[in-house]
């Protein structure tokens, strides 16, 4: 791992964030049961409340203004298991049909809301733009969201998928153009948004999505791995992710298995040929990026329409931190906006 003080590839300002929250490496943990009673150790969720106090004091009209938008809640009913998914949409205050960001919140799968922390004003930042931005607050496997379920998979992944479903059907009444529905997410999020593209492939569904954006994709679910150089490189950097602690979270019976819609770095050709266009977007010192590359290039020999975007500078999902990097969150957001603008659903035939 490089020296963050000395690694000249940073942004200062990504630099200096670095270094005054440290990332620590954590040991492997025995069992999910052992993980959730440390999660949920008076002293975890006591850090955890005065990091979202500290949130809640940043998401100011200065970093994303309401000004002209209008932000609804909502609510429904996942499949198969009946549970309760509160959804935040956040749109310009008009009435016409505009394209949707269909946005999974990150956190690993583990823990984040759509309701708390920095994502309430990245969708102002992101409407702002000129499109529906629709965020889930799906089941976590780690740390309750708004839904105080907290399951492995395939739960998350069920209530994402359920979600999109929910979109088509409330379109008309949410102002969404039905022929612009794109899916996206950061980090966990990422990974959630490949993998409700390849479920929603797989089980016939695909039709209604028009694009996959996924940013900073979490999709390995082993790190370090020789086959990614940048997970020992940037290990550190915001993340260190050299433990069990994520696959054991998430269900390790599913990441043993080896399952893609898990992990879709275990996809083959077979399990992505089909999707929609997408853009990989990645961060140049993120432990995550080649994981990113290589599901780009997997993509390009299945014939989807793919690019990837690196943006220079940044450590792991910088780019959509606007405390940090008010302009490149912008510059983040804008191009989600102009994907969903410009890519458009093939119709069935």
């Amino acid at each position: 791992m490089a020296d963050i003080a000395d690694d000249g590839r940073l942004d200062p300002r990504v630099r200096d964030a670095l270094i005054a929250v440290p990332s620590t490496q954590l040991p492997d943990v025995t069992d999910r049961d052992e993980l959730l009673r440390l999660v949920n150790h008076p002293k975890a969720v006591a850090l955890r409340d005065a990091t979202e106090e500290f949130h809640r004091m940043l998401d100011t009209e200065e970093i994303a203004t309401f000004a002209g938008l209008r932000i609804t809640e909502h609510e429904y009913i996942s499949a198969p298991d009946g549970n309760t998914v509160r959804v935040a949409v956040t749109r310009p205050d008009t009435d016409e049909a505009l394209p949707c960001l269909y946005y999974v919140h990150g956190g690993g799968m583990q823990s984040g809301s759509a309701f708390a922390g920095r994502f309430p004003a990245l969708a102002r930042i992101m409407a702002a733009e000129g499109v529906v931005v629709v965020m889930v607050d799906f089941r976590n496997c780690l740390i309750a969201s708004t839904a105080t379920e907290v399951e492995p998979f395939p739960a998350g992944l069920n209530d994402c998928v359920s979600g999109v479903g929910w979109v088509v059907a409330m379109a008309a009444e949410l102002g969404i153009d039905p022929d612009r529905i794109v899916l996206t997410g950061e980090s966990g999020g990422g990974n959630l948004a490949i993998a409700t593209g390849m479920r929603l492939l797989r089980d016939g569904g695909i039709d209604p999505v028009s694009g996959i954006y996924a940013l900073c994709p979490f999709i390995a679910g082993e790190w370090p791995q020789e086959r990614y150089p940048s997970s020992r490189e940037f290990n550190g950097y915001y993340l260190s992710l050299h433990s069990n602690r994520s696959r054991v979270a998430y269900g390790i019976e599913a990441f043993e298995a080896g399952d893609p819609l898990a992990w879709p770095s275990f996809a083959t050709v077979d399990d992505v040929a089909g999707l929609p266009p997408t853009v990989i977007s990645v961060n140049e010192c993120d432990p995550l990026r080649d994981e990113g590359v290589e599901f780009y290039r997997l993509l390009l020999a299945a014939d989807v329409r793919a690019r990837c975007r690196i943006v220079m500078g940044t450590a792991h999902a910088m780019d959509l931190y606007a405390p940090v990097l008010p302009d490149v969150t912008r510059e983040t957001a804008a191009s989600m906006a102009h994907f969903a603008r410009t890519t458009t659903r093939e119709k069935p035939r």
